[in-house]
């Protein structure tokens, strides 16, 4: 059964998409069956996966405002294990149409149910904004993942949207929380970058992803060619870092070494 993640942040330009385009595209390299949805109107995962986002046929909009199964949007990727639900820009008026729908905040939710045994994650990335089709996905998902750009804004309305992932959590869904941030594009050459990542550390204390995600050019070239870091230069830093991001949040769900407490005792027979 699949865990889902969103990756949110109401702040534009922060590495969003490409976390959730190269996160996504990790778990798959690494076996996991992981499908990616695109809930973000300029359909950047979509095409960042090699579709084109006009030709992607029927997609979110259908089923959010048509409530078409999902499973009729998904396709699969040129990524072994990774498959996509894609969007356009006909997502943008799902927002204002759904302003009257029943149920509105929950149609994702409810069609990712009948999905969910096919996958071990999903990953949903969001819209810059807190808009329905935000709520939407923070209504299904269980973790969120919070990109922070490492720069001089990083910290502008990350407040603001950790306390709506709460008002999320108290009024639709309260098995939801931060599973935490992850700093991107980042310049360790930069006393500036230092200074974030000292603040973003403390709002965050241990659910701050110890993988960084460095500034890198082969990264900001990938979507280009419509394909994951992975595939466009896999021995570059970014793929190295995205692989490692990966493997962090695949340990936080491993289970503890048992400790002295709880080891088994030793039979007599067996001690010295």
């Amino acid at each position: 059964m699949a865990e889902i993640l969103a990756v949110a942040n109401q702040k534009g330009g922060v590495g969003k998409t490409t976390t959730a385009i190269n996160l996504s595209a990790a778990l798959a390299q690494l076996g996991h069956e992981t499908l990616l949805i695109d809930m973000d109107p300029q359909g950047n995962a979509t095409s960042g996966l090699g579709f084109d986002k006009k030709e992607f046929l029927p997609n979110l909009y259908h089923v959010l405002v048509d409530l078409l199964p999902l499973e009729k949007t998904i396709k699969a990727s040129a990524i072994q294990n990774l498959s996509v639900a894609g969007s356009n820009a006909n997502l943008a008026g799902a927002e204002i149409e759904l302003v009257a729908a029943l149920a509105r905040e929950s149609r994702l939710k409810g069609a990712i149910s009948a999905v969910k045994p096919r996958f071990s994650f999903i990953v949903i990335d969001c819209p810059p904004s807190l808009g329905l089709l935000t709520l939407n996905a923070l209504n299904a998902a269980e973790k969120v993942i919070i990109p922070i750009q490492g720069e001089y804004y990083a910290m502008e309305g990350l407040a603001q949207f950790t306390d709506a992932v709460n008002r999320v959590r108290q009024s639709l869904n309260p098995k939801l929380k931060v599973e935490g941030g992850v700093l991107t594009m980042f310049d360790s050459r930069m006393v500036l970058s230092n200074q974030v990542k000292d603040e973003v550390t403390k709002f965050f204390g241990a659910a701050l992803f110890n993988t960084v995600i460095p500034r890198n050019i082969r990264m900001a070239e990938a979507p280009g060619f419509g394909q994951s870091i992975f595939q466009y230069d896999h021995k570059s830093k970014g793929a190295e870092a995205y692989l490692a991001l990966a493997q962090e949040l695949l340990a936080r769900r491993a289970p503890a070494p048992p400790s002295l407490e709880q080891a088994p005792a030793m039979p007599l027979e067996n001690q010295a």
